[in-house]
C-alpha cells in the first residue's frame, strides 16, 4: 500500500478510556475509505504503521465523525515529545489485516 503523509493537531479525548489522537484530514480519510474493506479487520478498524517525530509504531485507525483517528499511546507520545494541541507530521502505511488460513472469517 502507498504511504500517507499528513499533518494533524493532536487531540485529547476523555471517552471511556482517555486517549490522544491525530485526526486524519478529510482528503486522506477519503483515500483510506476507498480501500478500507480490503484492509480492515472488522468494525472499520484499520491496522497501520506510523511514524511521528522519528518514532515508528503500529496501531489501528478507527473511523470517527467522517474521518479516521490515529491513536497515540503514551509510550509513543513520550518518545516523540508530543501532547494535545501539538501539530505533528505523520507518515503512515496501511497494513492489511492478517486473515486466518483458508480464508475463514
Amino acid at each position: 500500500m502507498d504511504p500517507f503523509s499528513f499533518e494533524a493537531t493532536v487531540i485529547y479525548w476523555r471517552g471511556p478510556a482517555p486517549f490522544f489522537y491525530a485526526p486524519m484530514p478529510a482528503e486522506q480519510a477519503e483515500a483510506v475509505r476507498r480501500v478500507a474493506r480490503f484492509v480492515t479487520y472488522g468494525w472499520g478498524v484499520i491496522p497501520v504503521e506510523a511514524t511521528i517525530a522519528g518514532v515508528t509504531f503500529t496501531t489501528s485507525l478507527f473511523p470517527k465523525d467522517g474521518t479516521y483517528l490515529l491513536p497515540l499511546k503514551d509510550a509513543v507520545r513520550r518518545k516523540a515529545n508530543v501532547t494535545a494541541g501539538d501539530r505533528v507530521a505523520v507518515e503512515m502505511t496501511l497494513r492489511p489485516a492478517a486473515r486466518p488460513p483458508g480464508g475463514g472469517v
